[in-house]
């Protein structure tokens, strides 16, 4: 039994189910990320742990206590949540220390342990030197630090946060992806971290859950995710992958278009109708040459991009369908270029769903 649970939980706006019997088991101290596109039911389910909404049907238990179902929900307030939004919501008349300090002194506790409590999370969260400071004086990293200090210095038994990082520029992006796992890994609360963003995922999560349309596509590790695929949503929005289309040969092959037949290293086949073959796009190898009898094709250079560590090619085979690979920086073929495309059988992964 996990620490916090959902089973069968649906949210319904119009008719339509946004959340749609979605169930989910989350271990104590466990940092689960809720990935997906916009509008995939990501952030109601956040919503929906947090209290701010009511479910239509399922129910939420937490430490075995049911806090959510149809017509019975217990108040945010008293769930044990901190919640950290997109825009940080820090109070611009306070201090850093003040805003930091705000929820302690709700609780009424006294001078000397809010203080204590207060300076050490200030410490945790590199905010010591900025504590007399107000938002408005501080960067967009800073500020979400303050957020996570104020969320974290309560001591909830769940954190929820909901794309946290997406005000931020690329480079403090990165940084903070790297702080929130450190705060983890250091306070260890259960976490629930709603993004869109993969490389946010990846980097944080012990646990990802891949969302589309309401439901989950799949959830395991980071690696589990990527390595393993199990429908084609998940292997396009996991990192950057080509799908071929084929005929399973009742072995360990696909025979896709442009004469191309596809050994499989793994995966599952579709017993009828189209197998789909992911294959990364960092798995894809570019040579003058045929390199096998299988799992080779010709093209056409479409467009190469340098970006500076590899190029990135689209190379447009005979029927007009397109590939693409990264390639070694050094590796530079024009548009219009002839060149053999090689899919490595043990990166080739079938996918039935």
């Amino acid at each position: 039994m996990g620490f916090l649970e959902l089973e069968g939980l649906t949210k319904r706006y119009g008719g339509a189910p946004v959340v749609n019997d979605v169930s989910l088991s989350v271990d104590k101290g466990q940092l689960v990320c809720l990935l997906g596109p916009s509008g995939c039911g990501k952030t109601t389910t956040l919503r929906l742990i947090a209290g701010f909404v009511e479910p239509d049907g399922g129910e939420i238990r937490v430490g075995g206590r049911r806090v959510s179902a149809p017509g019975s929900s217990e108040a945010p307030e008293r769930r044990n949540m901190s919640m950290i939004f997109q825009s940080y919501a820090l109070w611009p008349h306070m201090t850093v220390f003040d805003n930091v300090a705000y929820g302690l002194k709700l609780r009424g506790l006294p001078r000397g342990e809010l203080q204590q409590r207060a300076d050490t999370i200030l410490a945790a969260t590199k905010l010591s030197q900025l504590a007399q400071r107000y938002p408005g004086e501080l960067s967009g990293g800073q500020q979400q630090r303050v957020s996570l200090a104020r969320a974290l210095v309560v001591e909830p038994e769940t954190l929820l946060l909901d794309e946290p990082l997406s005000n931020l520029d690329a480079n403090l992006r990165e940084e903070m992806r790297f702080e929130i796992r450190r705060l983890h890994d250091k306070y260890r609360y259960t976490t629930v971290y709603v993004t869109h963003d993969q490389a946010e995922a990846m980097t944080t999560a012990d646990l990802i859950v891949v969302m589309n349309q309401g439901v989950i596509e799949q959830s395991g590790s980071p690696e589990d995710i990527y390595q393993r695929p199990s429908t084609e949503f998940v292997a396009r929005f996991i990192g950057g992958t080509n799908i071929l289309r084929g005929r399973w040969d009742g072995a360990d092959g696909v025979a896709a278009g442009n004469g191309l037949f596809l050994r499989c290293g793994c995966g599952e086949f579709s017993r009828a109708g189209e197998t789909a073959v992911s294959v990364r796009h960092h798995d894809v190898r570019l040579s003058s040459t045929r390199l096998a009898e299988t799992n080779s094709v010709h093209g056409i250079v479409a467009r190469q991009i340098y970006l500076g560590s590899h190029r990135d090619y689209l190379v447009t085979l005979a029927d007009g369908e397109t590939v693409r690979a990264l390639a070694p920086a050094a590796l530079a073929l024009a548009a219009g270029d002839s060149v053999w495309l090689h899919f490595p059988p043990e990166h080739c992964r079938a996918l039935a769903h």
